[in-house]
């Protein structure tokens, strides 16, 4: 319960609690409104914390099975904390632009991508030195160009499991495309927006810069957690297998030696035995016909 009061502490000196104004507020957000003062609506801290707490475990939990959260905040307060956070957890972000279809026409995006990269490795190598120099200076612009909107997703191979949103009403393009898609929702909901339409809310205000940092930092670092459980559990899996593997090859050496062990007193036994013949297993010596006495005690000479 400590960690709930210093956490409502926290974000009450953030000021998540800040809403919009009245006349600007969306109905559906009447669960997640505390009072109304000077016309602003002031958001109940204690529904934030329990959203924010559940909207982390969930996210722990993606990362701890090695998915991906992409991360989109374009507005300009929110771009440096959102990309800086995604960075610090290697999440891909998109904090410049949203490109119409960067999920649902994600093939073709993911040309555009490639198509980046070998601009960059062509300038970096050395093979764009044939080129004059007012190409090489066009390739560098238009690697520049795709790096700001591009850079953040340029290591994601796959569509991502979860999209985190720091505001639901700038972000409805990349909402809507994720909807359609199936994948799982998350997002900074202030007072003028549906909480609805994510599958994970967090009532907070999505205007203010030490807001959206506060939210945010708190969801990387379950994330994070979660990266570190991830590792921990592979390690413990690995030495498990090695366990396992130095098991069975002791038991196929212990059965090899007595294999072995086997042979050699059959071996053995066959070596210790008299050879047939005379005594101390020396063989009888054959006396060759012409040399046998014959009838008649030696009267032939």
């Amino acid at each position: 319960m400590e960690n709930n009061t210093s956490l409502q502490q926290q974000l009450l000196e953030a000021g998540v609690h800040f809403g919009h104004l009245k006349k600007k507020w969306n109905p559906k957000m009447l669960p997640y409104i505390f009072a109304e003062k000077k016309g602003i609506h002031i958001i109940d801290l204690n529904k934030t914390v329990d959203h924010l707490q559940e909207a982390s475990a969930a996210m722990k939990q993606i990362a701890k099975n090695g998915k991906k959260i992409m991360f989109v905040a374009t507005k300009k307060q929110a771009k440096e904390i959102v990309s800086e956070c995604a960075k610090r957890v290697n999440m891909p972000y998109a904090t410049e632009r949203w490109l119409g279809g960067m999920l649902t026409n994600f093939n073709t995006v993911r040309k555009s991508v490639k198509k980046m990269q070998s601009i960059e490795k062509m300038l970096n190598d050395g093979s764009a030195e044939s080129l004059t120099k007012k190409e090489r200076l066009t390739l560098s612009r238009d690697k520049d160009k795709m790096e700001k909107v591009l850079g953040g997703i340029s290591q994601m191979g796959r569509l991502p499991t979860a999209l985190f949103l720091v505001d639901i009403g700038v972000e409805h393009i990349a909402l809507a495309e994720a909807k359609r898609l199936g994948i799982t929702t998350f997002g900074m909901v202030d007072t003028n927006c549906d909480p609805n339409k994510v599958d994970f809310a967090i009532p907070a205000n999505d205007d203010a810069t030490k807001s959206i940092a506060i939210i945010t930092n708190y969801i990387v670092a379950a994330i994070s957690e979660g990266l570190t459980e991830r590792q921990a559990n592979k390690e413990e899996e690995e030495s498990h297998e090695d366990a396992n593997e130095l098991e069975a090859k002791a038991r196929r050496l212990e059965a090899e030696a007595q294999a072995e062990g086997g042979r050699g007193r059959r071996g053995g036994r066959g070596s210790d035995a008299p050879a047939a013949g005379g005594p101390g297993g020396q063989p009888k010596r054959r006396v060759p016909n012409n040399r046998r006495p014959t009838g008649g005690g030696g009267g032939g000479r």
